[in-house]
C-alpha cells in the first residue's frame, strides 16, 4: 500500500510503500516513554521503500535494557517521531510511526507486542467520557 505523511509542522514529508497487515502497537515501557503515550503505533518497512520528500530528521540514539541501540528519527522543529531503525551495517528495516501517515485511519494494528507492560486501561476505554472539540 502506498502511503504518505508528514510531521505535525509539515517540515518533514515522506512517502512509503508498506504492508498494512504488518501494522503493530508496542506496549513496552521504552515505547511508552519515548512516545509519551500508552503505546507506539508503527509499521516495519524496508529502507528502500521509504522516500524522504522534505526536511532532515534529527536522530536520537536509544539504548534498550538489553543493550541494543537504535536510531529514533524525529522532526527537529516540532519533535514528531517519524521512524526508528537499527544501527550498523546491512539492510535496514524502518519502523514508521503510523500516526504521521495521512492514511492512518486505514491502518488498524494486526498485532500487539509487550502486552505484559500494557496499561491495564488500554482495552477498556468504553466507559470514558467522549468529547468532540468545537
Amino acid at each position: 500500500m502506498k502511503i504518505d505523511g508528514e510531521c505535525h509542522c509539515g517540515y518533514i514529508t515522506y512517502r512509503a510503500e508498506i504492508d498494512p497487515d504488518e501494522v503493530y502497537v508496542c506496549h513496552c515501557t521504552d515505547c511508552q516513554t519515548i512516545s509519551g503515550s500508552a503505546f507506539r503505533w508503527a509499521v516495519p518497512l524496508a529502507e528502500e521503500a521509504f522516500e524522504l520528500l522534505s526536511g532532515e530528521p534529527k536522530t536520537y540514539i536509544k539504548t534498550a535494557e538489553s543493550g541494543a541501540t537504535s536510531h529514533q528519527l524525529f522532526c527537529p522543529e516540532c519533535a514528531s517521531p517519524i521512524y526508528s531503525t537499527s544501527i550498523g551495517d546491512g539492510p535496514k528495516t524502518l519502523n514508521l510511526r503510523v500516526g504521521t501517515a495521512r492514511q492512518r485511519a486505514e491502518l488498524r494494528p494486526k498485532v500487539q507486542y509487550w502486552c505484559r507492560s500494557a496499561q491495564d486501561w488500554v482495552a477498556d476505554l468504553g466507559p470514558a467520557k467522549q468529547l468532540n472539540a468545537q
